[in-house]
């Protein structure tokens, strides 16, 4: 997925590159909100918008997919990267699935 919105102009990151592969979610979500980045995931654990609530962080995409393999996945996020105004959607909880995407904003 790196590759694919690197093309797009987007500045990524991955948790392997930061060293966090296997660490607890709450370090990885610190990390990656400590580096002010946009954080993309499929784990569940990120889906409770109380505990993530918009404009508490610096944004989250949730992709919920039937088939999550690495190819369809990679696809439809480098899809709606190149669609929609991600701009956007910094402090926002954004979930993505394979026929919609849904963006809650803070208010």
């Amino acid at each position: 997925m790196r590759a694919a919105l690197a093309s797009l102009g987007h500045d990524v990151d991955t948790v392997g590159n930061e060293g966090l592969i296997g660490a607890p979610d709450h370090e990885v979500w610190s990390g990656a909100q400590s580096a002010k980045r946009f954080f993309i995931t499929q784990d569940l654990d990120f889906s409770d918008l109380r505990q993530f609530a918009p404009a508490t962080h610096k944004g989250l995409l949730l992709v919920r997919m039937v088939n999550p393999g690495r190819d369809a996945l990679v696809a439809r996020v480098a899809s709606v990267f190149a669609t929609e105004a991600v701009e956007d959607w910094g402090g926002c909880f954004v979930v993505v699935t394979e026929h919609k995407v849904r963006v809650k904003r803070a208010g």
